[in-house]
């Protein structure tokens, strides 16, 4: 039976959790996730821990932050005036924004902070400093 190598295509389930056990996503109930192993279309540590399995074969792998999303990078946690926020926006913590750059590119933020004059807003990933645990099955080398 093949294994699966660099630039093969693959369909897999998943169920993906912090270290903690708090689940943060899950194929379940869905169509298994499809991608091209080696062509960074999911985060290195998930490339890596599909390489060798077989169709029907079940792991888990422990992703360190390095291999996931990152350590928190500061400077992607700025602050922005209230007075800059539509008149009809009440921020609160752990609401999640979209921001735009001068280039036009739309990004995710999430309000951290509410202070009298500003806000504290974090780009980061959302799970950008953690190391991840994922449990896979191997359904299909495509």
């Amino acid at each position: 039976m093949q294994a699966v190598k660099n630039g093969d295509t693959v369909k897999v389930h998943y169920h993906g959790r912090l270290t903690n056990g708090t689940t943060f996503d899950s194929s379940e109930g869905r169509q298994p996730l499809e991608f091209k192993v080696g062509a960074g279309m999911v985060i290195k540590g998930f490339d890596n821990g599909v390489l060798d399995m077989k169709p029907g074969d079940k792991k888990t792998v422990h992703i360190p932050v390095v291999e996931a999303y990152g350590p928190k990078n500061e400077e992607l946690i700025m602050d922005f005036p209230k007075a800059n926020l539509p008149e009809d926006l009440k921020p609160e913590i752990g609401m999640e924004l979209q921001m735009s750059n001068p280039q036009g590119n739309v990004f995710p933020v999430k309000v951290v902070a509410v202070k009298d004059e500003f806000i504290t807003l974090d780009a980061n990933h959302a799970l950008a400093g953690e190391d991840l645990v994922f449990d896979i099955e191997l359904v299909e080398i495509v």
